[in-house]
């Protein structure tokens, strides 16, 4: 569906009369992807212009999400070198962190979004590779300039100076995970 035709779903006045949201989804179980994608449908449904950005998802593999995204008209950019948890090259990923974090600047300055979802921004967080106080920063003098943008920010541990920054903070908890039962990721569920 092209823009033009999306935004005829938007209603009058929308980003005059919106407050936009800085969400964080966190917590040690699964779905934080999945809920910001579910976001991403909901607002391509009403028209928003919408765009992910993912940090460790490997930029060469190819996800059920980009499929589906496609054919929403949502922007999705895969920018990782793969999971990192046990890093062998911090400084690769330091830099890809750096490179990814770029990019999310440009699409925050661009102006031409309703939504945006920093895919795994806060492992990265977490790990060190970016400043905290430089990516609070830059969201909130983003959201000064245009309050109607609302971001999503997803990944285990959030660190108490992003949840304060933060409008709404859900957390995923692991009740029971199908790999401790020795079932796998499967296609359509995890990937």
């Amino acid at each position: 569906m092209s823009k033009e035709k999306r935004y005829k779903w938007r209603r009058e006045g929308y980003r005059e009369n919106t407050k936009g949201l800085l969400m964080v989804n966190t917590g040690d179980g699964k779905g934080k992807t999945t809920c910001a994608l579910g976001l991403m449908m909901r607002a391509a449904g009403r028209g928003m212009n919408c765009c992910m950005i993912q940090f460790m998802k490997s930029k060469t593999d190819r996800y059920g999400e980009h499929e589906s995204a496609e054919a929403l008209g949502i922007e999705v950019h895969t920018m990782g070198d793969g999971f990192t948890w046990d890093t062998n090259n911090p400084e690769q990923d330091v830099k890809t962190s750096r490179e990814t974090w770029a990019l999310c600047v440009e699409k925050m300055r661009s102006e031409e979004y309703d939504l945006l979802v920093f895919d795994e921004l806060v492992y990265v967080l977490d790990y060190k590779f970016l400043p905290l106080e430089e990516v609070i920063s830059e969201i909130k003098s983003v959201r000064e300039k245009q309050p109607h943008l609302h971001i999503v920010l997803t990944g285990r541990n959030a660190p108490q100076e992003l949840i304060d920054a933060a409008d709404l903070v859900t957390e995923m908890k692991e009740i029971k995970h199908p790999f401790n039962a020795g079932i796998y990721a499967q296609q359509g569920i995890e990937f």
